[in-house]
């Protein structure tokens, strides 16, 4: 499914020699082409299989905070063009960014397009990287680039969300930082936007309210292991999908398959604070049919039913019993037993061998 790009400008956001970041205005919309649809697609789909999102909303309504909250409304009222609005939101940035120590510059991208039945406002700084290549002439020439591929400065409105409840507390989502540089300080502020709710959080409670449903319907080892394949299925396929998780769904789903007598909807909509719909968080549903832990230089995964069968844990000696082992891993551990082996076979001999 391809994305319908309605508007998109460039502003561009760097340091002058006196240190002072500044921004240089384009005065018009780029037009759009195939070219822009296929980049703004590229950026589209990097962002949707980014695991790291989070959710926000704009704050309550104070001097500060309702400027860029301001523009967004005139613009969706056709009362300010999307060029002004977008110059105004690259000044709001720049003011923001300057009350920090981030050294951030590169190319704000301010985009409107649709998708499913959605509009969406797509905010970036993207780095402008230079590249090497090959002319006709054989000559080597310089040329630069966007790489869609790993964006991290990047904030989505969902306008017909906000337009259809102003009261949700996630129309508006955004990729949280790297590790020492929280996105929040400024990306989200320049908005006037705040954090709504974690939607790994709502993964995490979601596992454990499957694993607790279970355990009130005194489930078999087979047969809830058959509940957790079939709400892992239904994870997957709406991460695959770009769509979001809906409990109504994914309980209908666990109702069928196993053929359950209580309702997991019921259920969670009883003692756990869950949204009825948030994204699907990749890290945290594949824990639903694996045992995956790392510490001290070892990384261990495994799917749940080979517990007990394949794999024996000692509580007592806090001890794994793996019976078959992965062929390539096998082959890894003879190879490096068989080079120890010599290498040990080598120094006997040396040691043997009478001194001249």
């Amino acid at each position: 499914m391809k994305i319908s790009a309605n508007n998109i400008i460039l502003h561009s956001l760097n340091y002058s020699p006196e240190g002072v970041l500044q921004c240089k205005m384009r005065e018009g919309e780029l037009p759009i082409s195939p070219s822009i649809e296929q980049f703004l697609m590229e950026l589209h789909r990097t962002y949707q299989s980014k695991t790291n999102k989070a959710f926000a909303a704009f704050a309550p309504e104070t001097e500060k905070t309702q400027l860029f909250q301001r523009a967004l409304q005139k613009e969706v009222a056709g009362e300010l063009d999307f060029v002004s609005f977008s110059q105004q939101a690259a000044n709001f940035l720049v003011d923001e960014l300057q009350k920090h120590d981030f050294a951030e510059q590169g190319i704000l991208l301010i985009s409107k397009y649709s998708w499913t039945a959605s509009d969406y406002l797509l905010i970036a700084l993207l780095q402008n990287n230079e590249s090497i290549s090959v002319n006709d002439n054989l000559e080597l020439q310089v040329s630069q680039h966007i790489e869609t591929s790993k964006i991290q400065l990047v904030a989505r409105i969902d306008l017909t969300l906000l337009a259809r409840d102003p009261q949700s507390n996630r129309y508006i989502s955004f990729i949280k930082g790297r590790v020492g540089r929280k996105v929040a300080d400024f990306f989200l502020d320049f908005m006037g936007a705040q954090e709504g709710f974690d939607a790994k959080v709502q993964n995490q409670v979601l596992m454990k309210a499957v694993d607790d449903f279970c355990e009130k319907e005194a489930l078999p080892v087979a047969k809830k292991q058959e509940v957790r394949e079939v709400a892992f299925q239904y994870c997957k396929d709406q991460l695959k999908q770009g769509d979001d998780i809906d409990l109504s769904n994914l309980s209908e789903q666990m109702q069928d398959a196993p053929k359950l007598d209580g309702s997991f909807y019921d259920f969670v909509s009883e003692d756990y604070q869950l949204e009825t719909k948030f994204p699907a968080d990749r890290s945290v549903v594949r824990k639903l049919t694996k045992y995956v832990g790392q510490g001290g230089g070892v990384s261990i995964s495994f799917d749940q039913k080979h517990l007990g069968e394949r794999i024996q844990y000692d509580a007592d000696s806090d001890t794994l019993t793996i019976q078959g082992i992965p062929p390539n891993l096998r082959e890894q551990l003879k190879r490096d037993a068989n080079s120890s082996a010599e290498t040990k076979d080598e120094k006997d001999e040396d040691l043997q061998r009478p001194p001249f």
